[in-house]
């Protein structure tokens, strides 16, 4: 089994920043993707940022293109995405997933049918 962990939410005023973690444990497995995906009260899933380990590439959703950046560890082991300028709508259950699929022109990594591993979520609050 793979296991996905999140930490580093809490609650933050707006135009704050904070910083989440992202890593895994269990079984070894052939890691192609972590991507960073969001659910607001009432909202569907949202697609936040993803790191493709093949290419080194970065996403990042449309309403956070500037804002957030991802970086990892020296050992590669955790990923962290980095929100600076936060927002009230950037408030949010934040969930980090793990993929062992190749990302395809049909299934890209801001897809969250692409992952195969979900953690359980950590809470961003944004008050203003």
């Amino acid at each position: 089994q793979v296991q996905v962990a999140e930490t580093g939410g809490g609650a933050v005023q707006a135009g704050g920043s904070l910083t989440l973690a992202c890593t895994t444990s269990g079984r070894t497995f052939r890691r192609t993707v972590m991507g960073w995906f969001r659910r607001a009260p009432g909202k569907e899933r949202e697609f936040v940022a993803a790191y493709r380990y093949t290419d080194g590439i970065s996403h990042f959703g449309d309403a956070v293109k500037g804002r957030f950046a991802l970086s990892r560890d020296s050992a590669d082991k955790t990923l962290f995405l980095q929100m600076n300028t936060l927002r009230r709508e950037d408030a949010a259950v934040y969930y980090c997933a793990a993929s062992e699929r190749e990302p395809a022109w049909y299934l890209t990594a801001t897809n969250s049918r692409l992952y195969n591993y979900w953690g359980q979520g950590t809470q961003v609050t944004v008050s203003s």
